[in-house]
């Protein structure tokens, strides 16, 4: 009688980890088990366990309870990251690169000598061009590795990962700065990592993500397993209702009546190779968001208002008044608050605390004789702390120990300290979970309301739905207006370029008003 074949066991098996900081439960008994061959997404709001979970499965943290097994076996014992490597390695939303080294160098960090105890820089560059190649990834291995697009700097780290004998990969947050194109290149190249045996651990907060790319998901909420399925049997109301513990309702977004007056005012906006004839206009407390794909011209118009860029040619007004080209001070002078793309980088200071780095842009007002008075930066500090409802100890706790979504709530703050007449956000959720976002955007609504003109900066429908108008721009112009009650296949049609602009779009001046 012919045995039945036994079932492989899982890549990664977790049962029951408990993870604690002092008094602070971080993993209550959690499970994950993934399965060799299919991409698995694992989900849940910040502070949910999601980060812990992941330094107990790539071995630099060591669990208080539970067990972490690989194809059946016990996993290395923890700190032994040599070992661990053969295993797993986690390719995270922060880039782990040394800039200033080669592509080749940080391929092979710490392991460039090969054991003869000097560098033969000839067999470097060759052996990183074989790990290149035989992962197909189009990357100079001469090239200064901080001088690759994001999107080339995850593809770098994942063949630095696979060189080191893993095939199962977590990519945490890979694409919170990336555009659409962009993202659909990452999955593109993922499906043929799969193909050559390669397993993903998926973490976004983009939902809609899990369904184009993962076939099951794991959901955790307040550092407690909820859910495990395969994705087809989990819609996207089903997601979120786990992921918050809260009954969905989808939001209505209906046209709203703004007065005459203009706050911002852009005409006839040129920069070379950047964008061409951009001309709009946002009206006090009116919402507008700009969208388009990858090198479309939205990231640098955005800059160019806020300083950071200067435009070759064109006029910018704001209140009726221009300002000083390329200088951030003069913007913030002049009334504009700014959220950044990339808050690692732009937004924050880690160190800071809460309250230093929320009130960064107003630090002017809050000094006498070249002292900062704490009292009054504490007491706006906490004024936004809990309008904004950041999730921490208190503001004197440093931005670099919250989560991703209370970091980007203070980058929020900062922007919004001077009162600014108009806020300018770029990509304003990026790598923040749902019931974040919801707060984020609820809060940009109200100020709106209260007449602050916003102009957001986005490729995510979800960010720019309760916008009164979204722009789209395509080539470095801006091809065409969608009043409020779009549909997200119009959007991303026109993103893409496959709808026809419309001829007699010119937005010199904001529209009289918006109807249904």
């Amino acid at each position: 009688m012919m045995q039945e074949p036994t079932a492989a066991p899982p890549l990664l098996e977790a049962v029951g980890l408990v993870k604690r900081y002092g008094s602070n439960t971080a993993l209550d008994g959690v499970n994950l088990t993934v399965h060799t061959g299919r991409t698995h997404a694992l989900v849940g709001r910040n502070g949910a366990g999601k980060s812990t979970l992941v330094s107990l499965i790539t071995g630099l943290n060591a669990a208080d309870e539970g067990q972490i097994r690989f194809n059946g076996q016990d996993a290395p014992a923890p700190g032994n990251l040599h070992e661990w490597r053969k295993h797993v390695a986690c390719v995270y939303q922060k880039s782990t690169i040394v800039p200033s080294l080669s592509v080749a160098e940080n391929l092979l960090i710490n392991r460039q000598d090969f054991g003869n105890g000097w560098i033969d820089w000839q067999r470097v560059y060759r052996t990183a061009q074989d790990i290149l190649d035989e992962w197909d990834i189009p990357v100079d291995v001469r090239a200064e590795a901080g001088s690759l697009d994001v999107e080339n700097r995850q593809l770098m780290e994942i063949a630095r990962s696979l060189s080191y004998g893993a095939r199962f990969i977590i990519l945490d947050e890979p694409t919170a700065m990336l555009d659409g194109r962009a993202i659909k290149r990452l999955f593109a190249r993922m499906e043929k990592l799969h193909e050559q045996g390669v397993t993903f651990l998926f973490i976004s907060h983009h939902l809609s993500e899990v369904y184009d790319i993962c076939q099951d998901v794991t959901v955790y909420r307040d550092a407690r397993h909820i859910i495990t399925a395969p994705v087809a049997e989990l819609d996207k109301r089903g997601l979120i209702e786990a992921m918050t513990g809260e009954k969905y309702a989808e939001r209505e977004y209906h046209p709203r009546k703004l007065d005459g007056e203009t706050t911002l005012q852009v005409n006839q906006l040129n920069r070379n190779g950047a964008y061409h004839n951009v001309s709009f206009a946002v009206r006090r407390g009116e919402m507008v968001g700009l969208a388009g794909g990858g090198g479309c011209g939205k990231i640098a118009v955005a800059e160019t208002l806020v300083g950071l860029q200067t435009a070759d040619a064109g006029e910018i007004l704001l209140k009726g008044k221009p300002y000083p080209a390329g200088s951030v001070k003069a913007a913030l002078a002049a009334g504009i608050g700014f959220v950044p793309q990339d808050r690692h980088h732009e937004g924050f200071v880690p160190d800071m605390s809460i309250a230093e780095n929320a009130t960064l842009s107003i630090l002017e007002r809050l000094s006498r004789w070249g002292f900062i008075s704490r009292k009054r930066q504490n007491k706006l500090a906490q004024q936004w702390f809990d309008a904004l409802d950041i999730k921490a100890y208190g503001i004197d706790q440093p931005v670099s120990g919250l989560s991703g979504g209370n970091q980007q709530k203070v980058v929020q703050a900062r922007a919004m300290a001077n009162n600014p007449d108009l806020l300018v956000m770029m990509s304003p959720t990026a790598g923040v979970d749902i019931k974040s976002k919801e707060t984020l955007l609820d809060y940009v609504a109200k100020s709106s309301e209260n007449g602050t003109s916003v102009l957001i900066v986005s490729d995510e429908p979800d960010d720019l739905r309760a916008c009164d108008r979204v722009l789209v721009m395509y080539h470095g112009r801006i091809t065409h207006e969608f009043p409020i009650g779009w549909q997200d296949q119009q959007l991303i049609a026109a993103m893409e370029g496959l709808t026809e602009a419309q001829p007699a779009f010119a937005a010199t001046t904001a529209p009289e008003e918006h109807t249904p």
